[in-house]
């Protein structure tokens, strides 16, 4: 299973970020919500701020690429294995840095990579 952390957790249930990390944990992932406002989801408790992590396998990102300059030296240093970049996301700037590090970027919806296995 893979440690992945979702940015861009909140506790509104028609948020895509709220409905991944509830499907990350029913398939037995370890999840780390970090968002802008306190709450709980899948009865893990949202990280605010940049939280110290280790062994990040995944960054899943829900935030616009305006807002994710603020967390590029935090994602960076964080070394995940990959970050996805869900639709809306998408951030070449970003994506190159990471690619820089040996970060594999991905252009993907974590959603269909959890439905059809590829995760």
């Amino acid at each position: 299973m893979k440690k992945t952390l979702v940015l861009g957790a909140t506790t509104n249930p028609e948020r895509t970020a709220y409905v991944a990390v509830h499907r990350l944990v029913n398939m037995g992932h370890e999840v780390i919500p970090v968002g802008v406002k306190t709450g709980e989801i899948a009865g893990i408790t949202i990280a605010n701020g940049q939280p110290k992590i280790e062994a990040v396998d995944t960054v899943s990102l829900y935030v616009n690429p305006e807002i994710q300059k603020s967390y590029y030296d935090y994602l960076l240093a964080l070394q995940p294995n990959r970050i996805i970049f869900n639709p809306g996301t998408e951030n070449l700037e970003l994506a190159t840095l990471a690619s820089q590090q040996g970060i594999a970027v991905e252009n993907a919806c974590t959603l269909v990579l959890l439905a059809t296995n590829t995760y």
